[in-house]
């Protein structure tokens, strides 16, 4: 088997992240030596996160500097970290840090670059990539005999690597190898962080639940008035007690240029299907959705599908959720809520 080099940046906490551990767990499963490299203001808690993991070297570029995502400064670490391993094959957690950064990298270093993969394996004698194409429609295997070759895996399809840490402060048994990198000349400055308070978070990629909301709830109901603001309150209730994320059929996400009544905790970044995100939570419902094909190519990857809708012979309902909830979604979403 070819040498690895896993390539990790660190949280804002010094620590990795569980997309970076994902990635991590994946590069042990390929059987070759393997080298880590590291990317953050200071990575001691990083190197202690995982120094059991079996890597034969630890590589890292600290600095002030490379404490922010920003390209240019990603990418000279990065070029720097696989010239020093000098491995053929390269993996990344495909976070937006390295999916802006390394493409680039594979370029300057003459070789390939697979986004979006879900799977890293080997295939007979050589590794081979798994992912999607058209709208997950279609899953392909394939392989490069390009080297080196870039690979920014998919976070959320794996099991992330669960070692046991080091000592906080220490690097435990990892002995860390500095790579020199003259930081490049930036015109971007990174003053702070600004997020939303964690009531108000709607998409909430490592939820266990995921509640699609469709147009019907912005739609005349049986007293022939429409109840958006009833509708947005029963939502945001319950992914404040479930602590679950949000998603939008396309419909619901267009409201807002139709001149209708509209979701305001609803915009396009919630959007899943065929024109929208792929999510991967454990479980699923699905209200007020009609049609078959954005909520199949969407919902995927969700282990448990539910769905509440009045129309019993729904084409999503039918043959598509493995439970379906022939109710009201305001009766049934008042009785959740009251539950939680």
């Amino acid at each position: 088997m070819e040498n690895i080099l896993l390539l990790a940046h660190t949280e804002a906490d010094g620590s990795l992240g569980k997309a970076g551990l994902e990635a991590l767990a994946t590069a042990l499963g390929l059987g070759g030596a393997l080298t880590v490299g590291l990317v953050g203001a200071a990575i001691d808690a990083a190197a202690g996160q995982i120094a059991g993991c079996g890597a034969v070297r630890f590589l890292a570029v600290t600095g002030d500097a490379f404490g922010q995502p920003r390209y240019a400064t990603d990418a000279a670490a990065a070029e720097a970290l696989c010239r020093a391993a000098d491995c053929q094959i390269v993996l990344a957690a495909g976070t937006s840090r390295w999916a802006r950064a390394l493409p680039g990298v594979a370029y300057r270093l003459g070789g390939r670059v697979d986004t979006h993969a879900t799977c890293l394996a080997m295939l007979g004698e050589a590794p081979a990539v798994t992912r999607w194409f058209y709208r997950q429609r279609m899953e392909a295997v394939l392989s490069r005999s390009q080297r080196p070759w870039v690979v920014l895996l998919d976070p959320g399809c794996v099991a992330p690597w669960s070692g046991t840490p080091s000592a906080p402060g220490t690097a435990g048994t990892a002995t860390v190898e500095a790579v020199s990198v003259e930081p490049p000349a930036t015109r971007t400055t990174v003053t702070g962080y600004q997020s939303p308070k964690s009531d108000e978070q709607t998409i909430r990629p490592d939820a266990k639940i995921l509640l699609v909301a469709g147009a019907g709830w912005t739609k005349k109901q049986a007293d022939g008035a429409v109840h958006a603001a009833e509708a947005e309150q029963l939502i945001l209730a319950f992914l404040r007690q479930a602590q679950a994320s949000l998603g939008g059929s396309k419909s619901v996400v267009d409201l807002s240029g139709e001149g209708e009544a509209v979701l305001h905790c609803m915009t396009h970044m919630n959007q899943v299907g065929q024109t929208g995100s792929t999510p991967r939570h454990a479980k699923g419902l699905s209200t007020c959705c009609h049609g078959e094909e954005p909520h199949v190519v969407g919902w995927r990857f969700v282990n448990q599908r539910r769905a509440i809708n009045l129309d019993a012979g729904c084409g999503w309902a039918r043959g598509k959720a493995d439970v379906l909830y022939v109710a009201d979604a305001f009766e049934v979403m008042r009785h959740v809520n009251a539950m939680l």
